[in-house]
């Protein structure tokens, strides 16, 4: 059995972490929170279909193979967009309960933690590596 690993190209990925961002940044600016519900709708289609609507349109636009980009895991992005959509689902929840402090609290973790992707750290590989380590460790000592 061959142990085959799966792959987003690059530029998908980053289309949806700019998705994200643009998208909390439209609902901050025009103060209509329901802008929310969108990358949260197409993260959970994502990960529940495995269909995310904003990659698949992005897809169209590629200019080569999707194998000759860079590939992220796609394990890595399911987890990294399960962070995303937990975010999204807290900010707009708060919203619609009047929550204005935890709002805001998550969506700019959500925004910033994309576009700090976008720029080349991305912080739910850091979190998610930091688990499978504990993990490992706790795994050897038997506890």
């Amino acid at each position: 059995m061959q142990n085959t690993v799966r792959t987003i190209p690059r530029p998908l990925v980053r289309t949806n972490q700019w998705f994200i961002v643009l998208s909390v940044i439209s609902s901050w600016i025009s103060g209509q929170e329901w802008i929310l519900a969108i990358p949260l709708l197409a993260g959970l289609l994502g990960l529940v279909f495995n269909y995310n609507p904003v990659m698949r349109l992005a897809k169209l636009f590629l200019r080569k193979s999707p194998s000759s980009y860079i590939p992220e895991e796609h394990s890595q992005q399911q987890f990294n967009q399960v962070i995303a959509v937990v975010c999204l689902a807290l900010g707009l929840a708060s919203f619609l309960i009047g929550w204005t402090i935890a709002e805001y609290v998550f969506t700019i973790m959500v925004a910033l933690a994309a576009f700090v992707a976008i720029l080349g750290f991305c912080i739910g590989c850091f979190i998610r590596f930091q688990w499978q380590q504990y993990r490992y460790r706790k795994s050897k000592s038997g506890t």
